[in-house]
């Protein structure tokens, strides 16, 4: 081998972006199979090459009954040698190279879990879609992709690196377009406040192609985190909306106070009042009745996103609500339950102190009944209040009175009665 040699290793270095050393160590190898492969080739042999004089030497040892080497070390190199290992080294150097590059490439992309890169799609199918990244190739899983998103061939797309593997034909790179980690990267770059740490998005809740929820946090009290997200007439915000096709990102600041927080995380609805249990980690939020559809969102889509954004269960309830359920919970109810009765199969009420149990007619009868006796016969010393628009001494059920009672009438009486007129004892005179 000569100078000429040697500058088309260098240049074939240059090409491939590998070092000159891993040629050289590669082409060893190469020429130490060849030498293998020759008639009356010693078993323990091996190539040197001096890297000045571009001279290659076989050199070889002798292996003694327990097969190490022994001896000194003889210079084994054959005439022909050059000639006999051109194809074969020819091999072993395209096959080293090959494998060097996918290490090269393995090792560029190794550690960029979790970075965003910008690739170019190439191939797409119903299983996955192939981004071409310039030295490797990327691929894109159906289950990573935005339903409904559909990038024409030729696109620039970017995308966020969730696994790097090394695999027998090189590594293999998996990206994802439905990563939270993909809108957090997509601000980075358009938000330098982000990319500088002085603004910190806190937490992200995204629904791939419908809406995206961020919470941001400032460390320096001159930056408000909102603003410089969207940035000015939200062009900033706009970038990054523009990439994901059209998605809406919701952007909240971050709050310690977990009320505050849940209360801007259901934003755009205003909140009353929140509620925290924290036996079962949920939150009680109480909203206007008109903001209630609002606070829930389309599908329920606000409030999930709400949910993942702050860590708690979210329910959401409108004061209406609030007030029946308030109402309900101070009946007082028959403690019991509804069995079946084994002899006529249907359900009856069983008291919880005991006692006979209570078929469905019996119990609707009884309700019925109660409902009948309400206030109608007033004893003797009782009060009766009656209702707007009652006239005094009418011989309505209501206005059935014994000697000695009292009766408060409704704001509508006759002109000249009093609001309590009072019988009196020794006779039932009337004040008025």
């Amino acid at each position: 081998m000569n100078a000429e040699m040697m500058e088309a290793l260098q240049a074939l270095a240059s090409e491939k972006g590998i070092t000159v050393d891993a040629l050289f160590a590669a082409l060893a190898d190469a020429l130490e199979s060849a030498y293998k492969r020759m008639p009356d080739a010693h078993e323990y042999a091996w190539v040197t090459i001096d890297p000045d004089t571009m001279d290659i030497r076989v050199m070889a040892q002798e292996l003694d009954e327990d097969l190490e080497p022994v001896g000194e070390e003889l210079d084994v190199t054959p005439d022909n040698f050059g000639r006999i290992a051109a194809q074969t080294a020819r091999q072993v150097m395209t096959q080293r190279i090959r494998e060097a590059e996918r290490e090269l490439k393995y090792e560029e992309y190794a550690g960029r879990e979790g970075d965003i890169v910008t690739g170019m799609i190439q191939q797409t199918d119903a299983r996955y879609t192939l981004l071409d990244l310039g030295r490797v190739e990327a691929l894109l899983p159906q289950a990573e992709q935005v339903p409904y998103e559909r990038p024409e061939p030729s696109a620039r797309l970017k995308a966020y690196i969730v696994e790097v593997r090394k695999t027998a034909k090189g590594p293999q790179i998996v990206v994802s377009r439905t990563h939270p980690g993909l809108v957090k990267r997509l601000f980075e770059l358009e938000v330098p406040e982000i990319a500088d740490g002085i603004v910190e998005i806190k937490a992200c809740a995204r629904e791939p192609g419908h809406r995206t929820k961020i919470a941001v946090q400032s460390h320096d009290g001159n930056v408000d985190p909102v603003g410089a997200c969207v940035g000015a007439r939200g062009a900033r915000v706009r970038m990054v909306v523009n990439e994901l096709q059209g998605e809406k990102i919701d952007i909240v600041p971050f709050s310690d106070d977990l009320r505050d927080f849940i209360m801007k995380a259901l934003s755009p609805a205003k909140v009353k009042e929140v509620r925290i249990i924290e036996e079962t980690g949920t939150a009680e939020v109480i909203v206007p009745d008109h903001q209630l559809s609002l606070a829930i969102g389309r599908e329920g889509q606000n409030a999930r996103l709400a949910a993942r954004l702050t860590g708690w269960r979210v329910d959401i309830k409108s004061e209406t609500q609030l007030a029946e359920e308030e109402a309900y919970g101070q009946v007082d109810w028959a403690e019991g339950e509804w069995v079946t009765d084994p002899e006529s199969g249907e359900q009856v009420w069983q008291p919880a102190e005991g006692g006979p149990a209570v078929s469905a007619d019996e119990w609707t009868a009884a309700a019925d009944d109660g409902d009948d006796s309400d206030d109608t016969s007033v004893e003797e010393g009782a009060g009766v209040v009656e209702g707007p628009g009652s006239e005094p001494g009418d011989g309505t059920d209501d206005t059935s009175v014994e000697d000695g009672a009292g009766v408060a009438e409704g704001a509508e009486s006759e002109p000249g009665d009093k609001d309590t007129a009072v019988a009196a004892d020794d006779g039932g005179a009337d004040p008025t």
